[in-house]
């Protein structure tokens, strides 16, 4: 029962972040999973309350949805996250967590000093960002914390950052889902209980999540998805570095 509970918390908690910051629940939920069963079983397993919160989330939040964006930035970033993690079998190593890592580092440090609200992606530049960020974050296994970086330094709003990335994320989900469908079903389907609760657990998140966005300004928006981009930068550098010793 101790898992089943820990699964529950960190899907409440990672729901509500990703409602807040567009990305934290295959971060948070993966490494949780994992700790009861194989790493690609986890993967497959966290995607199906990804698809769920990320489906729910994009219907709720549809109005704020910046179409420019997601027809340039968001399909690139998808395209790009689906061509990453099919060579993520063949390229996986600590080395590239690293690389991932200190990314996200640097993305961390220009949103809390306002390094990002002064680079700006516009035209091709934010296809660019889109296909790049995406690419680089399927290849290491975390599509969400790059594309909300690189999402930075787009001139949205809160609602429609998260909105916009929401749906990026959604079409990714609804692309690979039947892969782990494929190869996965009959390990799937032996764990149902834990999925259900996980479900649960993300979209109760995601109600409070959403409700704490519409209370926090523009400038405490960025911080704080500067603060967890940095965060989730530093866990990746830790256990980068742990597997490489």
């Amino acid at each position: 029962m101790w898992f089943e509970a820990l699964v529950f918390v960190v899907a409440v908690l990672s729901g509500g972040i990703a409602s807040v910051a567009g990305f934290g629940i295959g971060s948070l939920l993966t490494p949780t999973f994992a700790l009861a069963m194989p790493m690609k079983l986890a993967v497959a397993a966290v995607s199906v309350p990804h698809l769920v919160a990320t489906a729910y989330r994009c219907w709720i939040m549809r109005g704020h949805i910046d179409w420019r964006v997601l027809r340039s930035f968001g399909l690139m970033s998808a395209a790009g996250g689906l061509a990453g993690a099919l060579l993520n079998s063949l390229a996986s190593s600590p080395a590239l967590g690293m690389v991932l890592a200190l990314l996200l580092l640097f993305v961390g440090i220009s949103g809390l000093t306002g390094f990002s609200q002064r680079v700006k992606f516009e035209g091709r530049a934010a296809w660019a960002a889109g296909a790049v960020s995406g690419f680089l974050g399927g290849l290491v296994g975390n599509q969400g914390g790059l594309r909300s970086g690189a999402m930075l330094g787009l001139d949205v709003s809160r609602h429609a950052f998260v909105a916009t990335a929401t749906a990026t994320g959604l079409i990714v989900d609804l692309t690979r889902m039947p892969v782990y469908a494929a190869s996965q079903h009959e390990r799937l389907a032996q764990i149902l209980p834990v999925l259900g609760i996980a479900c649960v657990g993300v979209l109760l998140g995601t109600v409070f999540g959403v409700r704490i966005l519409t209370k926090v300004s523009e400038r405490v928006f960025r911080t704080v998805v500067a603060a967890l981009l940095f965060t989730l930068g530093l866990w990746i550098l830790g256990n980068s570095a742990a597997s490489l010793l």
